[in-house]
């Protein structure tokens, strides 16, 4: 039956493989998303552009809002 088996869903081996790449890959983008070096490279980035004049103060509290966001809803799906 294992042969059979492996036959007939030979087909479907690719999807599997694409399955399984978009799992690592979503797991990855969690992971660095949920990084607190990244979230805070984020945050020292925005500032530096303001300090910079590159972006107002608004846009900065803008960016800060967004990733601190970004990390809450990371930790609520864990």
């Amino acid at each position: 039956m294992g042969l059979l088996t492996t036959i007939v869903t030979l087909p479907l081996a690719p999807l599997r493989g694409v399955i399984s790449l978009a799992e690592v890959i979503k797991r990855r983008v969690d992971e660095e998303l949920a990084d607190p070096a990244a979230v805070r490279r984020q945050l020292e980035a925005a500032e530096e552009a303001r300090e910079a004049g590159e972006i107002s103060a608004e846009e900065e509290t803008e960016i800060q809002q967004h990733v601190l966001q970004r990390l809450g809803a990371n930790e609520k799906e864990r």
